[in-house]
C-alpha cells in the first residue's frame, strides 16, 4: 500500500505543470465543507492512507506532508509509516502550521494550487492574505483526482425520504417563514445554503448519502418569493416530489447549481462564508450583491422543539435498554477471553439494531481497549483487532441514529483489575470533571468556554489536560457533531439556550498505557430567576449507568457522590420497566449507591 500511496502522489505532481502551480492543498471535506463525507469525496484518504476523520495534505514538487489534530497524532503515525508523508501534529508548539511550511518551501511569484469546491469562502481569503506576504499566489484548479483517481466512487444516488412531522415537530412552511423572518431582520434579501444538515432540517427530508449522517448531497436557495432546491433528479421518488410540490419548491440539478447562480440577480444574498464553498461564491452573478453572515438555521435547528425534546428522552430510554443489554453480556463474556474490539462492536450494533425506530449508528463506534484507548478516534482493524482481557479499561464511544433522535456516548469500563494509582485515580478525576459541568448552574448569557473549566480543573490541578473539546451539539436525527454551541477551550461566542442538546466528555489520554473519557448528552433548561436575570442548568439525557470499580471514593465529595447516586437512580426507574428480572438483577447492582 506504502508504494501504491507513493505512485498517487507521482502521479498528482505530474498534474502541477500544467496548472502551473508549485504545490496542491487537499483537505477532509467535500463541496459542502462537512465533517463526515461520501467517499466520492475522500481524495485526502486516498492520496495518503490516512483514515481519519480530520486533516490536510500539503504536497509540493519534492514533500508531502499531513497535518491532523491530537485525536489523531498515534493513528496517523502508524497509517503514514513507509509513505513518505512527514506528519505534522497541530497545536503543538514547534509545528508549522501549513501557510509557514508553504513559505519555507516556495519561491516569491510562486502559485498554490486547490480545488475551489473543497475550501470555505473565509479559508481561502485567509490563505490568499496569507501566502500574498510571501509573494506567493493562490489558484482555484479543476479537481486533479479526476485525472488520476481510477475507480473513484460515483457521487452518492441514494433516494432521499420525507421525515415525519411528528419526529420533525414543525413543518417546512413553518421553518421557512421563521427563517424569511431573520432575514428581514439581517436585511437580506435571500439566503443560500450549503450545509448539508441545514437544508435536511428546512426541508424535513433525510437520506442516505453520507455514512452515519442521514442528509442529502444538495444545495438550496431561499428567496423572498421562492425556494430552488439543487438535487440529482434521480435521487427524487415520486412520493418526494409530491411532497416538494406540496411545499412549493422548485428543483433545479444539482450539477448546474454553479450555472444558475451565475444568472441569479436577485438584491442580495446571505452566504455563511465558513460553510460556502469558494466555486460557488465565486460563481455568484456579479450584479447580486453578496452578504456575509451566520446562517440563522444553525440556531433555530439547535434550539429544540418540544416534539423534538420528546423525541431525543425516548430514543435514550431505547439506546439506554441496549447499552445495558450489552454491559451486562460484556461482563459476562470478559473472562472467556473470546471477545475482541471488533466483536463487541458487532454485538452491540445488534443489540441497538433491535430496538424500534433505529435507522443505523451515528458514527463508527470507537471500542480502545487499554493502551487503544488513548488514540482518541482509534477504530479497530483486523490487525490492531486486541483480545479483551479481565483487567484494565475499555473505552467504549459509540452512538445511534434513530428516527426520533441522535445518541452519542462513551463509557470507560473497567474490566478487571486495576491499577490504583494511575488508572484509578485518572479515572475518579474525569468523573469529577464530568460531574462538575453536569451540575452547572448559570445565568443566561453564558458562553460554553466559560463552563468548560468545570470539566478540566480537576485532571489540571495534576498537570493534565485533554485537546479536544468538552462539548459538542447534536443533531436530531442529523450529524452527530453539530454546532453553532460548544463547550471548549476555545473562545465562541454563541451562548447556551434552552433546548441546546450539547455533549459532556472530559477525558485523558496516556499513550501506550490507557485512556478515559465518560460522556453524556445533555439539555440546557431553565433553572430559576435569580439575582440579574435567568438561570439556567443542564438535564442529563443519556440513561446508562457509569462504571463504578475505577472510582477511588475517598477522593469524591459527597455532593459529588449525591449527584452519582441520584443519576444512577434515575437510569434504573426509567429503564428497569423495559428489563427483564435478569437484566433488572444486574442494572440494580451496576448502579447501586456508593
Amino acid at each position: 500500500m506504502k508504494k501504491e500511496i507513493q505512485k498517487r502522489i507521482t502521479a498528482l505532481r505530474a498534474t502541477f505543470l500544467s496548472q502551473n502551480i508549485k504545490a496542491f492543498i487537499i483537505p477532509s471535506t467535500d463541496p459542502h465543507l462537512s465533517e463526515y463525507v461520501a467517499p466520492h469525496w475522500k481524495s485526502r484518504e486516498w492520496i495518503s492512507g490516512f483514515t481519519g476523520s480530520a486533516g490536510t495534505v500539503v504536497i509540493t514538487e519534492s514533500e508531502a506532508g499531513l497535518w491532523t489534530d491530537s485525536r489523531y497524532f498515534l493513528q496517523a503515525e502508524e497509517e503514514l509509516d513507509g509513505s513518505d508523508i512527514d506528519l505534522y501534529k497541530e497545536m503543538l508548539p514547534d509545528t508549522p502550521t501549513i501557510i509557514e511550511f508553504l513559505a519555507t518551501r516556495l519561491q516569491a511569484g510562486e502559485t498554490v494550487g486547490i480545488d475551489g469546491k473543497m475550501f470555505s469562502v473565509v479559508q481561502v481569503e485567509q490563505m490568499q492574505e496569507k501566502l500574498a506576504a510571501y509573494g506567493i499566489k493562490i489558484k482555484t484548479v479543476n479537481d486533479p483526482m479526476t485525472l488520476i483517481w481510477n475507480n473513484r466512487p460515483a457521487i452518492p444516488e441514494a433516494p432521499a425520504f420525507i421525515y415525519d412531522l411528528q419526529y420533525a415537530g414543525k413543518s417546512c412552511k413553518e421553518k421557512v417563514e421563521a427563517i424569511r423572518k431573520e432575514l428581514k431582520k439581517k436585511k437580506a434579501d435571500a439566503l443560500f445554503l450549503s450545509a448539508l444538515d441545514e437544508i435536511a432540517w428546512v426541508l424535513n427530508i433525510r437520506g442516505n448519502d453520507v455514512h452515519c449522517n442521514p442528509v442529502v448531497i444538495s444545495y438550496l436557495l431561499i428567496a423572498p418569493n421562492r425556494i430552488v432546491y439543487f438535487i440529482n433528479p434521480q435521487k427524487l421518488t415520486t412520493e418526494v416530489q409530491e411532497y416538494l410540490k406540496e411545499q412549493e419548491i422548485e428543483l433545479q440539478n444539482y450539477d448546474e447549481t454553479e450555472i444558475y447562480l451565475h444568472s441569479y440577480q436577485g438584491k442580495s444574498l446571505l452566504i455563511d462564508p465558513y460553510k460556502t464553498n469558494y466555486a460557488i461564491y465565486s460563481s455568484i452573478h456579479p450584479n447580486c450583491k453578496v452578504c456575509y453572515g451566520d446562517s440563522p438555521i444553525a440556531l433555530l435547528k439547535a434550539i429544540r422543539n418540544e416534539q423534538e425534546i420528546k423525541g431525543i428522552h425516548a430514543a435514550m430510554v431505547r439506546d439506554g435498554v441496549a447499552l445495558v443489554r450489552f454491559l451486562k453480556w460484556l461482563e459476562e463474556t470478559v473472562p472467556s477471553e473470546k471477545e475482541s474490539e471488533l466483536s463487541i462492536d458487532k454485538k452491540l450494533h445488534e443489540l441497538r439494531a433491535s430496538q424500534p425506530l433505529y435507522k443505523g449508528e451515528s458514527f463508527d463506534t470507537i471500542a480502545g481497549y487499554k493502551e487503544h484507548g488513548a488514540i482518541v478516534h482509534y477504530t479497530a482493524t483486523p490487525q490492531s483487532n486486541a483480545t479483551l482481557q479481565p483487567k484494565g479499561f475499555l473505552l467504549l464511544d459509540s452512538g445511534a441514529q434513530y428516527l426520533d433522535g441522535t445518541t452519542d456516548i462513551t463509557r470507560t469500563i473497567a474490566l478487571g483489575e486495576l491499577n490504583e494509582e494511575e488508572e484509578k485515580k485518572d479515572y475518579t478525576l474525569i468523573l469529577k470533571g464530568h460531574i462538575a459541568l453536569a451540575m452547572a448552574k448559570f445565568p443566561a448569557g453564558t458562553r460554553g468556554a466559560q463552563l468548560d473549566i468545570l470539566a478540566r480543573l480537576p485532571i489540571w490541578k495534576h498537570g493534565m489536560n485533554f485537546l479536544h473539546g468538552t462539548g459538542h451539539g447534536v443533531g436530531h436525527f442529523l450529524n452527530v457533531h453539530e454546532g453553532p454551541q460548544s463547550i471548549r477551550m476555545n473562545e465562541n461566542p454563541v451562548v447556551l439556550q434552552p433546548g441546546m442538546v450539547t455533549s459532556n466528555e472530559p477525558g485523558v489520554y496516556k499513550a501506550g498505557s490507557h485512556g478515559i473519557r465518560i460522556e453524556n448528552l445533555t439539555l440546557v433548561c431553565k433553572d430559576k430567576v435569580g439575582m440579574f436575570g435567568e438561570y439556567l442548568k443542564f438535564e442529563t439525557l443519556t440513561l446508562c449507568p457509569i462504571c463504578t470499580k475505577g472510582i477511588i471514593k475517598e477522593m469524591m465529595t459527597t455532593e459529588e457522590l449525591e449527584w452519582l447516586n441520584n443519576y444512577h437512580q434515575m437510569v434504573y426507574e426509567k429503564l428497569s420497566p423495559f428489563l427483564n428480572e435478569d437484566e433488572n438483577v444486574w442494572l440494580k447492582r451496576a448502579t447501586a449507591s456508593i
